[in-house]
């Protein structure tokens, strides 16, 4: 809004003056809003339009990226992010065991394996059947008991339709059909069908006799052998005639 000056120089009045002292008060605002530090708090201002178009020319921020696995296994090249990951993996090439059970002797190459071992010794059996009450060592054993009793049995053999409550168990029951026997004792060279029974095989060459009668010391390389030997010391006959009724 503009307002017409006296064309005569002279003095000017009151009015006029006024004016002209409010438009330099207005000249002094506008220089203070743009000092440093003040031009954010009026609007409108070259200061507000400044920091409104600074996000169009800043770089967007990176995105949270996987860590990437630096570390490279030297014997087949798979990769983990984990030093202690890739040790750990070395040993099913290296065939490094260095944890090893006082009972026994057995070795292992994780630690929790070596733990999960030690109960066979110990009898610990920390998990408890809901149904029938019977006690496990290990939680996959508890899960294939509570499928048991479900009746629950996911896995059909393709050559006779069998079904199992674990994948292992038709993976062993299809070599039964195949004849593959994978596991070869590195004694004597006799290939097995089950993992379980070359180990069983090889206390023959070790001597090794991990189960160990609680009532004379005696031990033995099976724990079937362990379990009937018991039966001296508590009396237990659970087999019985069926035409007699004698028991054994």
């Amino acid at each position: 809004m503009s307002f017409p000056l006296p064309e005569s120089p002279g003095r000017a009045s009151p009015t006029i003056a006024l004016l002209l002292g409010l438009k330099k008060v207005s000249v002094r605002l506008v220089d203070c809003r743009k000092t440093p530090g003040l031009s954010g708090t009026v609007r409108g201002e070259e200061g507000d339009s400044d920091s409104s178009e600074r996000p169009d020319s800043e770089e967007p921020e990176p995105e949270t990226s996987k860590p990437a696995r630096q570390h490279h296994c030297s014997h087949c090249g798979k990769g983990f992010s984990r030093l202690g990951s890739l040790k750990r993996h070395e040993m099913i090439h290296t065939g490094e065991k260095p944890f090893h059970c006082s009972q026994c002797g057995k070795s292992f190459a994780l630690l929790f394996c070596l733990k999960r071992h030690e109960m066979i010794h110990t009898g610990e059996k920390p998990f408890h059947c809901s149904q029938c009450g019977k006690s496990f060592a290990q939680l996959w054993q508890l899960k294939m008991d509570e499928r048991r009793h479900r009746g629950e049995k996911p896995f059909h053999c393709s050559d006779c339709g069998k079904s199992f409550t674990q994948l292992g168990s038709l993976k062993e029951h299809e070599r039964m059909h195949t004849g593959e026997k994978p596991f070869n004792c590195s004694f004597c060279g006799k290939h097995f069908t089950r993992l379980r029974h070359l180990k069983t095989h090889e206390r023959i060459h070790t001597g090794v006799k991990p189960y160990h009668c609680s009532h004379c010391g005696k031990s033995f390389t099976r724990s079937g052998h362990l379990k009937a030997h018991e039966r001296i010391h508590t009396g237990e006959k659970p087999f019985h005639c069926s035409l007699c009724g004698k028991s054994f």
